[in-house]
């Protein structure tokens, strides 16, 4: 670190609007004040994560500290690869729409399945009634677990109270985003997940159809929410990452829907503080310079 010069940022927001006044002030003041920029738009997906959370990143080093990539300041790139540094780790662009880059997205991400904390019913079959009798449950009350002294809910071992009451899915089903063990994607997980069902999260099918999605009744499917182990996985937690006991299940939730993806962040970070390939010889001379001519 003795080596670094000046100041690194990072500054990371959901969406990103080059037009917007907030943006352009940005810009101005980390030029103004001697900073070299690289923006990224990235997601879990390039990263072989099955979460869809693409957000806006900026990178920022005051000078004389500059990028190993310094040809692409002041771009705008929607790709990892200059944080890796070679092109066998290209991976698809998630803003291109083509079904042909959805494809080569897809097929470098780990199924849902091996972030999952609770082991699902392989089919239909398998199981006789389908999924848990949530029908007594208003929607209302849904999420309103045993209190403790402090008025929060605590959270149990239970896997009961992450289905998704029915009269929910009656009501809610054409807006849910459903997602099975063998999906290779799931929607951004917010702050309001738990909380409310539409707009905030996907749902996890316990119970695969013959066929999949809403053709087969979601209600013979036992949707459940992601628990907040599961969630922080596809955040890319390490597995020793635990939230304290008296932080309740509503809470766990709204702070997982406002972190960052570890996958994304991480490379973000070794680019950020890495040093260009110049700077490195210098700092580490070849043997050739302490040899008598």
């Amino acid at each position: 670190m003795g080596h670094m010069h000046g100041f690194f940022l990072l500054l990371a927001n959901p969406t990103l609007d080059k037009k917007s006044d907030t943006h352009t002030k940005l810009i101005e003041i980390l030029e103004k004040t001697n900073f070299v920029i690289q923006e990224f738009i990235l997601s879990p997906l390039q990263f072989g994560v099955p979460y869809s959370r693409p957000r806006y990143f900026c990178l920022a080093k005051r000078k004389p500290s500059c990028f190993q990539n310094h040809f692409l300041n002041n771009k705008l790139l929607q790709s990892p690869i200059p944080l890796f540094g070679h092109d066998d780790t290209i991976v698809a662009n998630e803003h291109d729409q083509s079904q042909e880059n959805w494809d080569k997205l897809l097929q470098s991400c780990e199924p849902v399945q091996k972030f999952l904390e609770f082991e699902n019913h392989s089919n239909q079959s398998d199981t006789e009634s389908g999924c848990l009798d949530t029908t007594h449950v208003s929607t209302e009350a849904f999420g309103d677990l045993e209190k403790n002294d402090k008025g929060n809910e605590l959270v149990g071992s239970s896997l009961d109270q992450y289905f998704v009451p029915l009269s929910l899915i009656e009501r809610w089903g054409s807006a849910m985003d459903i997602v099975y063990p063998d999906s290779k994607r799931c929607c951004c997980f917010t702050k309001s997940y738990y909380r409310y069902v539409k707009g905030t999260g996907s749902l996890l099918a316990t119970v695969q159809p013959k066929k999949k999605g809403k053709s087969s009744p979601l209600m013979e499917q036992c949707l459940r929410f992601f628990t907040p182990r599961e969630v922080a996985n596809l955040h890319s937690f390490p597995e020793d990452f635990h939230f304290p006991q008296q932080i309740s299940l509503r809470q766990r939730y709204a702070l997982l829907g406002n972190s960052l993806s570890i996958a994304v962040v991480a490379p973000l970070l070794r680019y950020l503080f890495a040093e260009p390939l110049v700077q490195q010889m210098q700092i580490f001379p070849s043997n050739d310079a302490y040899t008598n001519n």
